[in-house]
């Protein structure tokens, strides 16, 4: 296979990456397409380690990023739903976590691969990833209603929560409870668990909530599997029991980073003094 075809299907994801890093579609095709160049015009430096071609093109990229200053222009886009929140959230970022957090959050990279990509060790790579979701944590704090009926787990999300500048409003045990509790509190974020302990789901509940409230959710399970039904709410963002809360902490930022609403607390405190 020519390296044109191998890397041909990963264009579209890389552009996807240029946009959001550059802030500009134009800008990021402009590095996209010195990328290709490069490889054209040095094919043999196109070395994919263990045949990651996608890890190899992206580490092409950035170096080629690094080192030209084609990104001179704004354009001027529509971005779409999601697509707003996320940019405006970038700037709360510096470069090289923000980098880190878009190759894990928005590309799907391991941390292995984030490290190749980076040319740094896996730990670094895992320190940039949480440093970016620390610094989304301290920009875009918002408040938590937890949807758990397992007393341990519940403490143990609150503190997880509260470590990372968040507030928790509620923990509600049930259905009712739930929904009760964010019509009230209308939180920023819900993290919710499937089965609850009046035998009621986690899943009606918060179908029920987005029926009338756009949140985001992150749903906590030791059933996965239940999610496979093709009805909505599609689980964005799906952690399984027993969760690693290096794992947890990472999908909480990204929750936050891609939803629309987010804001940064300049943003927030600046509508205040102005109400």
């Amino acid at each position: 296979m020519s390296i044109s075809q191998a890397i041909s299907s990963h264009i579209p994801h890389l552009r996807r990456f240029a946009r959001a890093l550059t802030g500009t579609q134009s800008g990021g095709d402009a590095y996209v397409l010195a990328t290709l160049e490069a490889i054209v015009a040095d094919p043999a430096s196109f070395k994919p380690v263990e045949g990651d071609v996608r890890t190899e093109l992206y580490h092409v990229f950035l170096d080629v990023w690094g080192s030209l200053p084609v990104n001179s222009h704004v354009d001027e886009i529509g971005f779409s739903g999601d697509e707003v929140g996320a940019h405006r959230n970038l700037d709360a970022i510096t470069l090289r976590p923000r980098i880190a957090f878009l190759l894990s959050a928005l590309e799907g990279f391991d941390t292995p691969a984030v490290a190749r990509t980076l040319d740094c060790s896996i730990e670094e790579a895992a320190a940039l990833i949480d440093a970016a979701g620390r610094e989304i944590a301290n920009q875009i704090r918002t408040d938590v209603v937890i949807i758990e009926d397992e007393p341990f787990i519940a403490l143990d999300l609150q503190t997880l929560v509260e470590e990372q500048g968040h507030r928790v409003i509620n923990v509600a045990r049930t259905h009712r409870e739930a929904v009760e509790a964010v019509t009230r509190e209308r939180p920023g974020l819900i993290l919710a668990d499937i089965q609850l302990a009046d035998g009621s789901s986690g899943l009606e509940a918060v179908n029920e909530i987005l029926g009338s409230f756009s949140v985001p959710v992150i749903f906590i399970t030791a059933f996965p599997e239940r999610f496979l039904t093709g009805t909505p709410p599609e689980p964005a963002f799906l952690i399984t029991k027993p969760f690693s809360v290096d794992s947890l902490k990472a999908v909480i930022s990204q929750a936050l980073f891609f939803d629309r609403k987010s804001r940064r607390k300049d943003e927030s405190e600046a509508d205040s003094a102005m109400a």
